[in-house]
This record gives C-alpha cells, structure tokens and sequence, in this order.
C-alpha cells in the first residue's frame, strides 16, 4: 500500500513558479527549490520526474492562473468595447508599482530568451502563449473598432501584441520603459481612433 502524499501538489508548484519566475529555469539551483517548496529532493523527482519536470508544471500553472485570467475579459463572447484599454492600462498600473509578478515581466518571454527556451516543447508553448495574447488583443481591438476593415484591425493587434511582449521583457529591467511600451500602445490606439471614425463617416454616407 502506498504512502498518503503529504503535501498540496498545487501549493509546491506555486512555491516552485514563484522561484523559477525570478531567477529563471537554469538559475534556479535544486536546494533553493527544496527550501521554497518543503520537499526533499528525492520528493521532487519522485513527483515531478525532474527539475525540469517541475518547470513544466510551473509553466502549465502560471497559464492557468495567471495569463488566462488577465485576458479573461478578452476572450468572453461579447468584449466589452474598453476592455482592451482596461488591460494595458491595467497591466501598465501593475508594472510601475512593482505588483507580484508585474515586476518580474512574464515567466514565458523570460524564458525565451534562456536556454531552456530553445528546447522543442517550451518553445511551442511560448509560441503558443504568444498566439493567445495576439488572439486576444486583436477580439479587445475589433470590439474598439468594428468599423475598421480587418487588415487593419489585425495591425493593430499584432503591433500592441508585439509592444506588451517588449514591456514584459523590459518590467524586470526598467518599470518605466515597460510602462511607456505601454504607454505607446495605448496612444496607438487613441490615434486610431480618427481613422475609425472616417471609415464609419463613409459607411454612412453610402
């Protein structure tokens, strides 16, 4: 028979999520894993098959509680007309105080741009992530600005989509570079704005 598992998987993911947010998946040594998380490292791989078995879990952990609910409210069937503007300005407030997570940029670019983001499987789900974000950018701008033609719609998205990504990669370095990516996202789309309107002037004029 075996033993009951006497810790919370959910709570020694988190701890571990935390850790490898921070420091990053090859800076982050196994004794500081079993300080954050309580368990032995035979536990963690008796669990998690390996370090890197843990990353994973972290990665599936940090989708799940962190990136999905943020772009919630984008991916609902009816996005509210502003809730594209309420996440970056959102997002833009959480970087400059420095909020959990906020500070420390976004776990998946983070590990982009180390080696363990080059392996086959992290970088699909970077990739992937990357999509979901661009995805629900692009539904916050149609609901914006449903008059504009969809090529332009698409612009829009992609260049917001690539203007957060930098601020996430820059929010551990500057917060106040992060927040003028931002910053330069929203502008974009307030500028917007009058090309929208004239597309919607000679809709009605037709």
């Amino acid at each position: 028979m075996g033993r009951t598992q006497a810790f919370d998987t959910d709570e020694v993911v988190r701890a571990a999520r935390d850790l490898f947010w921070d420091l990053g998946f090859e800076n982050t040594p196994l004794p500081e894993l079993e300080r954050v998380t309580g368990l032995s490292r035979s536990s963690i791989y008796n669990t998690f098959g390996s370090k890197r078995g843990l990353f994973d879990a972290a990665v599936a952990s940090y989708l799940d509680e962190v990136v999905r609910p943020l772009l919630r409210p984008l991916a609902v069937d009816d996005v509210p007309p502003g809730a594209l503007q309420e996440y970056l300005a959102g997002l833009r407030t959480a970087v400059l105080r420095g909020e959990s997570g906020a500070a420390s940029g976004c776990l998946l670019i983070r590990a982009a741009n180390t080696p363990v983001g080059r392996d086959d499987a992290v970088a699909r789900v970077i990739a992937g992530y990357r999509e979901d974000l661009r995805t629900a950018l692009c539904r916050g701008v149609r609901a914006w600005f449903p008059q504009l033609p969809p090529a332009e719609q698409d612009v829009l998205a992609e260049v917001c989509t690539g203007l957060v990504v930098a601020a996430l990669a820059l929010a551990p370095v500057d917060a106040r570079l992060a927040a003028g990516s931002l910053d330069a996202a929203l502008d974009l789309l307030r500028m917007s704005e009058h090309e929208a309107s004239r597309h919607e002037c000679r809709g009605s004029r037709r």
